[in-house]
């Protein structure tokens, strides 16, 4: 009787065991059979690694010299970068990580740098593509990428009758977006492949290390100009732009270390939404000056990806003696400065004032007054916070800080002092 019962165990056993065998062959067959009806679509993306070429000469197998205008908001970037929009031989993109930053808000400034990077690689093979990514897919055109109506090539002949690219000049927003009709992408590329020199001229990649890929890349072989600015005027500049530096000024802050120090708030409280405005401008400033001393560090010991390869501007520098500056910029980076640059170099930074209803504007306007404007619209209270976390960002870059008030309003001093990298 024992052996009976014992052999009906082991019966209903197997039949368990086959009836779950037979289920979980059914879903296997059933997921393969859905997986064969999936059809592959092509990612639009046209960068492969047929672009990485093994064996390219020093200034890249494209025969282009490629340039990164590295910086920060508020730091004279607009003005710099306008200096190499307005070459007859430069291909120029105005801030195109914009996108990133728009399109997966609200991510944190620092996660975002590998997306800034990968973009700036297809960029530099003249493959714009990757906008597809961040901007309405296969519909965007050359006047959807941020900063086309201020863009030399976008608005002058072939792609527009508006305006010539070999005549210098500031271009009319308004005039380019009523009379220069969006082109296919595919038309923008064929421009850019004409051109000698790339340049992007950007705000959102904040460790140089980022862009190493790229500067070991013997195609691309890159070239960078670190523009640097008071961090004092940086603030200054971000509390006049507050409107329009919110979003990007609280994805500056989710970098923030949680253990890392935090900006009191001025004037012992806040009292009005402007007030919290300005806090968080102010408060950016501690991850913009994090990494200004990394990158200072790294350039104190300079790694062989990097020599040759980089060079550092301070925005007080450039306007005080803009032609010295103009061309140094410009042989840095194999481009030759004809009389119109250096009249509208001279233009730009001569002006009668320094203040503009459009802060992200570029215009004439008196440079020496721009650049220490900080010393008349901050309280003292602000400064000193800024100079607390930036201290040795400013050591480094040759920022002398602020002993009293007034000192401050002494327009007889300067605090532009040898810079020590």
């Amino acid at each position: 009787m024992k052996v009976l019962r014992r052999k009906a165990a082991l019966l209903v056993l197997g039949y368990i065991l086959l009836l779950v065998l037979t289920m979980l062959h059914f879903t296997d067959y059933k997921g393969t059979k859905e997986c064969t009806q999936v059809k592959y679509v092509p990612y639009p993306l046209r960068y492969t690694v047929e672009h990485q070429r093994p064996s390219a000469p020093q200034n890249s197998s494209s025969g282009r010299q490629h340039v990164y205008v590295f910086t920060t908001w508020r730091s004279g970037s607009s003005f710099v970068g306008e200096l190499f929009n307005q070459n007859p031989n430069v291909f120029f993109l105005y801030e195109p990580m914009w996108h990133i930053w728009q399109k997966l808000y609200p991510g944190d400034a620092l996660t975002l740098q590998g997306a800034a990077r990968d973009m700036l690689g297809f960029l530099y093979h003249c493959d714009l593509s990757i906008f597809q990514l961040y901007n309405g897919g296969n519909n965007i055109t050359s006047m959807g990428i941020f900063g086309a109506p201020r863009n030399k090539v976008v608005c002058s002949y072939p792609l527009c009758k508006a305006y010539r690219k070999d005549k210098v000049g500031l271009i009319d927003e308004h005039v380019c977006k009523n009379e220069c009709p969006p082109q296919h992408l595919d038309s923008l590329e064929a421009e850019c492949h004409k051109y000698s020199t790339i340049v992007i001229k950007g705000v959102r990649i904040f460790d140089l290390n980022i862009l190493a890929p790229l500067m070991k890349d013997p195609f691309v072989n890159l070239k960078v100009i670190h523009l640097v600015r008071d961090p004092r005027a940086v603030a200054s500049s971000r509390i006049k732009s507050r409107n329009g530096l919110i979003r990007e000024s609280l994805q500056v802050m989710r970098s923030k270390d949680p253990k890392g120090r935090r900006l009191k708030v001025y004037d012992g409280y806040q009292r009005t939404r402007r007030d919290a405005v300005d806090y968080h401008a102010l408060n950016a400033l501690e991850v913009i000056c994090t990494s200004m001393v990394r990158t200072a560090q790294m350039v104190r010991e300079l790694p062989d990806w990097l020599k040759d390869n980089y060079r550092i501007v301070r925005y007080e520098d450039l306007v005080e003696d803009p032609i010295r500056y103009l061309k140094d910029m410009y042989h840095f980076v194999n481009l030759s400065v004809s009389e119109d640059i250096e009249r509208f170099m001279l233009n730009m930074t001569m002006g009668s004032t320094y203040s503009s209803k459009k802060p992200f504007s570029v215009s004439s306007r008196n440079a020496t007054q721009a650049a220490n404007a900080w010393r008349t619209q901050m309280t003292y209270s602000q400064i000193k916070q800024v100079e607390e976390y930036c201290q040795h960002a400013m050591d480094w870059l040759g920022y002398e800080k602020v002993q009293t008030p007034e000192e401050v309003k002494d327009f007889s001093k300067s605090f532009v002092t040898k810079i020590r990298l």
